[in-house]
């Protein structure tokens, strides 16, 4: 009784930091949505979103047996770094109309290594895994990410900076589906796990493939700049919502699974 107390009390307390922070990034800019602006009602959806799913999964740790409350925590750790970042790309959006490159790849840094140690926390859940799987993993993740940093802000030539973040994507793809982690995840895994890591992967496979897509249509179609601005962030915003809350949610439905099959065992 008294985890669940403390659960939700420190659930509570993060509700009243994302708003605090969402206060303080509203205070910043005395910008009016306008209704026909789409990308920035996109950026007010998709945060509300992001703290509606922060609660769920910090609260929804105490349906979880021990060995998943970590899981469901990474999952709301990404979620509420992501709300708040969104707090402020929003307001940068609707104050000045130019994308929120710096604050997206700053939640990036943070938020993809976060869903990226998923994969080694669910398998880790049902048996031991080396940490070779843990630092490919991260290796990947940040290579595609500085690639593909370099490339929109400007450091670097599109065309390269794309190409080096690809190689990145391509390094986690290999991992995931021909190494030593899909290896673990065929031979040991029980079947509710062997699911929720082929779906995670899938994820990873066609959700994280709108990434690339947003940066193609954004930089190699010849678009003028407003209209590879407008493109860029909605495709960017709709794939964080599969991506992050769609991901958590995989995760915390083979934990309940996985818990549940365990109680009555």
């Amino acid at each position: 009784m008294m985890n669940r107390i403390l659960s939700k009390t420190a659930a509570t307390g993060v509700m009243v930091a994302l708003m605090s922070t969402h206060a303080l990034a509203s205070g910043t800019s005395s910008a009016t949505l306008k209704p026909n602006d789409f990308v920035g009602i996109s950026f007010w959806l998709i945060s509300m979103a992001l703290i509606a799913s922060t609660a769920f999964f910090f609260l929804e740790r105490d349906r979880v047996s021990a060995k998943w409350k970590t899981s469901l925590t990474v999952s709301g750790l990404v979620t509420m770094v992501a709300a708040v970042h969104y707090f402020y790309m929003r307001e940068v959006w609707v104050a000045t109309g130019e994308t929120p490159t710096v604050f997206r790849y700053i939640d990036w840094l943070i938020t993809v290594p976060l869903l990226m140690i998923e994969f080694y926390l669910i398998l880790s859940a049902i048996t031991k895994v080396p940490a070779g799987v843990f630092w490919r993993l991260m290796i990947g993740t940040l290579v595609m990410l500085v690639g593909g940093y370099l490339g929109e802000a400007g450091y670097m030539a599109v065309l390269p900076a794309f190409i080096i973040g690809m190689a990145g994507w391509a390094y986690i793809l290999y991992e995931i589906f021909m190494g030593q982690a899909s290896k673990i995840n065929a031979e040991q895994a029980p079947p509710a796990v062997q699911s929720a890591f082929n779906t995670m992967r899938l994820i990873v496979t066609f959700g994280w493939a709108i990434y690339p897509l947003g940066y193609f249509f954004g930089y190699f179609t010849g678009s003028s700049p407003a209209a590879s601005a407008n493109a860029l962030n909605i495709i960017y915003n709709l794939a964080d919502v599969l991506n992050k809350i769609a991901f958590g949610l995989i995760i915390w439905t083979v934990a309940v699974s996985a818990s549940e099959s365990q109680t009555k065992e």
